[in-house]
């Protein structure tokens, strides 16, 4: 007992207080039991809601931007009680100072543009709301009360590039962009600086015959959400480019399904070679169990 007393004179304030808090614990466990609580009220601190909400570029079913944004949200809104949420989703970029007023009127106080085509519109709505909080996805411009937010998502791109360029047998790889933002323009070369050193690493190691690889970038799609021309510039790949791995950034798993239906005609030797592609933003495997190598998310 007596070496006990020394060791905890010799603890600092700092040191003793885990062990305050342990003590209090044990102590509080053992009263409970030896001693029937006695009952007592306990004011519960009101949380004041807080009103969010959300404008898409594209409908929450697209498999990819604005479903995985859309994800997000939810998460938020069940887990978060004093949350309020809200979504609007396929806005056209026209349509949005409109939107972001009647938002504001709504009452709503934190205001998220999932889309870089918002960007302009969102400052002009900061300006025009200073006691709103904006925050905008993927752009650059900022002030008092608009932000920005995004994720460093070249990084996952420049690994796809890496297994791009290992698995292709051609060769010859295809980007299928939406549109050539910023950001987009940052993935594409993510990309190919990917498929290039793995293309190099799979032929030192011997898998390859070549380290020579190829990308084929087609001209942006003009919609983050086209399915039919999204499926139409990867047939043109690969009918016409011989391209065996395929990258998009159109939101929805059009170029995935094109690469699965390659691939199963391949096993059936109807084509020359596999063919395959990526998700985009969620798990599209579903949309190319054979096909998919990996996603960014």
């Amino acid at each position: 007992m007596e070496r006990l007393r020394r060791d905890v004179k010799g603890l600092t304030r700092l040191a003793m207080v885990p062990l305050i808090i342990a003590v209090a614990v044990i102590s509080s466990v053992c009263t409970y039991f030896a001693v029937p609580p006695k009952e007592r009220v306990v004011e519960v601190p009101v949380v004041e809601r807080l009103r969010a909400a959300w404008v898409y570029i594209g409908p929450i079913g697209d498999y990819g931007w604005t479903y995985a944004h859309n994800l997000g949200r939810e998460y938020a809104d069940e887990r978060l009680q004093w949350l309020e949420t809200k979504y609007l989703e396929a806005i056209p970029y026209a349509d949005a100072p409109r939107i972001l007023d009647e938002l504001v009127a709504e009452g709503y106080e934190v205001i998220f543009t999932t889309s870089f085509g918002y960007m302009d519109p969102t400052i002009e709505a900061g300006n025009r709301h200073p006691d709103v909080i904006f925050m905008h996805c993927s752009g650059y411009k900022r002030s008092k009360n608009v932000g920005t937010y995004f994720l460093k998502m070249y990084e996952p791109y420049y690994l796809c590039g890496l297994a791009a360029g290992a698995v292709t047998k051609t060769g010859k790889i295809g980007y299928i962009p939406a549109c050539t933002i910023p950001e987009v323009v940052r993935h594409i070369n993510a990309f190919v600086i990917g498929a290039v050193e793995g293309a190099r690493k799979a032929y030192e190691l011997g898998l390859k015959e070549s380290a020579e690889v190829e990308v084929y970038v087609t001209p942006p799609l003009g919609f983050w959400v086209d399915p039919e021309k999204a499926k139409e510039a990867a047939v043109a790949l690969i009918e016409t480019r011989d391209c065996d791995t395929l990258a998009f950034t159109e939101d929805t798993p059009a170029v995935l399904e094109a690469a699965q239906e390659y691939y199963e005609r391949w096993e059936a030797e109807e084509w020359g070679y596999p063919v395959y592609s990526f998700s985009h933003y969620s798990d599209m495997s579903e949309w190319g169990p054979n096909a998919c190598l990996m996603g960014q998310i």
